[in-house]
């Protein structure tokens, strides 16, 4: 994967929101139920049609982490460097054991920068080699507790090695057109599902714009294992 195939690659998947805003779905900065995050502020949140979420799940590349007939199902688009990405990764571990009836599905939309699609193909390359375990892995070594600073394809790939991966192969499977077409299809799904922040989650017919924060994530979802509701009525 030479520098400037894998620059150009990733340039043309960071565009692809831009690209695809035509199609997206008309989004405000409101709220479709009244929500807070841990620090006060009014939560952006929006109910979304059931035929598009229902391809958040088919879609390739996600990584799952919990139990497959989990009764709560939350999905993570992230970018890999985005801070509050970050500050979500390192409440993962304990919003796991919180709710181990919970299934979470992480998925890329790397749009803050070239070096996050590069590190999004890395790491779709683990996923495609060994599964959502692996991935789940890579992840955490990249945003878990501990860690710091820009995130690129060379610094995935010294992960991936260190998790005992084959280098090389890695880096040519995260050049592959797979890969490459798997990304951009979960681009597009955060695009035409109107998830323009970073990080955003889907559960149920709902999404959040950015991360509220784990006691209010961990609010929202005891309302939708209650009431199947982000938030339930009083």
């Amino acid at each position: 994967m030479s520098l400037s195939r894998r620059t150009l690659l990733a340039a043309s998947l960071a565009a692809l929101p831009a690209l695809a805003s035509g199609r997206a779905l008309a989004q405000a900065e409101g709220q479709w139920r009244a929500i807070t995050g841990d620090n006060g502020q009014p939560l952006p949140n929006t109910r979304l049609p059931g035929e598009l979420v229902s391809e958040i799940g088919a879609s390739r590349g996600v990584t799952w982490i919990g139990p497959r007939e989990a009764s709560v199902t939350l999905y993570e688009f992230f970018d890999y460097n985005c801070p509050w990405c970050r500050a979500a990764a390192r409440d993962l571990d304990d919003l796991v054991k919180a709710n181990p009836d919970l299934r979470i599905g992480l998925l890329n939309n790397p749009i803050l920068s070239v070096q996050s699609a590069q590190a999004a193909k890395v790491a779709l390359a683990v996923q495609r080699a060994g599964g959502s375990a692996a991935t789940a892995k890579l992840y955490a070594a990249l945003l878990g507790p501990g860690t710091s600073g820009r995130i690129d394809g060379t610094r995935a790939l010294d992960a991936a090695a260190r998790l005992g991966h084959d280098r090389a192969a890695i880096e040519q499977a995260a050049d592959s057109d797979e890969v490459r077409e798997a990304l951009k299809a979960q681009m597009r799904l955060a695009a035409n599902l109107g998830l323009h922040a970073t990080p955003s989650y889907v559960v149920g017919t709902a999404a959040l714009l950015g991360y509220p924060g784990p006691k209010s994530l961990a609010r929202v979802l005891a309302a939708v294992a209650e009431c199947d509701e982000i938030a339930c009525a009083s």
